[in-house]
């Protein structure tokens, strides 16, 4: 039994397969994923259409998430016309729209009603972090960062857009007993990274948003139990 992580999927079905096969995930393994499955990418509600067919496979809420499960319900519906008591909902939407939401709602649209709603209801029951202890180590999985940091602060007291949307100081050292496993900064833009587009690991933090959907990017995920590292092609 071992528990593998991967995050930032961002519609890459192709990619996400491969992973999928390089690491051979059996039935009674555990796969974590970091959010940002949807946007972007050709294909986001077929990789979460795949991931909700897979028992084994715990997702941790991201905020590309986040903001679909804000505008969902407005596309279900169909609104046409702007009223002072739905701004907010236009407004998200123009937001996520702005962030690679088009694909996403491109297949979302096709799906009849009922599939329609099992994937937000499904979205919604995403969780914010997870606490695991593999071969005596504490691991903190999330998927953006802990915003407005203090490590006498409890995970539980951070707001969920302190885990979603904040980065990580990738050059601090957040605990010394905890590795914080994170998503949301792609690994190229981590200035201390002397591989670019890989798993990054130092100072106790593992980044593991290898930018599946920018240039030079790929999928990439790890094995807890051994460190070992997978990446797409």
């Amino acid at each position: 039994m071992s528990t593998y992580v991967v995050s930032d999927i961002h519609g890459k079905y192709d990619k996400f397969i491969e992973v999928l096969d390089k690491i051979n995930l059996k039935e009674e393994d555990t796969l974590y994923v970091l959010g940002d499955i949807l946007d972007r990418g050709k294909h986001p509600i077929k990789v979460m259409l795949k991931l909700m067919e897979m028992k084994n496979v715990i997702c941790i809420v991201g905020n590309h998430e986040l903001m679909a499960i804000r505008c969902m319900d407005f596309i279900i519906q169909k609104i046409t016309e702007i009223s002072i008591d739905k701004f907010d909902k236009y407004k998200n939407f123009s937001i996520w729209y702005r962030n690679g939401a088009k694909t996403t709602i491109d297949e979302f649209i096709k799906l009849d009603s009922k599939m329609k709603f099992k994937i937000i209801d499904y979205m919604k029951n995403f969780i914010t972090y997870e606490k695991l202890y593999i071969n005596n180590k504490n691991f903190l999985l999330v998927h953006g960062g802990l915003g407005d940091f203090h490590p006498d602060k409890k995970i539980e007291e951070y707001t969920l857009d302190e885990l979603v949307w904040n980065r990580v100081d990738y050059d601090m050292k957040y605990f010394d007993d905890i590795y914080l496993v994170t998503g949301h900064t792609p690994t190229m833009l981590i200035e201390s990274n002397t591989k670019p587009g890989y798993i990054y690991k130092a100072n106790n933090h593992i980044a593991i948003d290898c930018g599946a959907c920018f240039h030079g990017g790929r999928l990439g995920a790890i094995c807890l139990d051994t460190g070992e590292e997978f990446y797409s092609s």
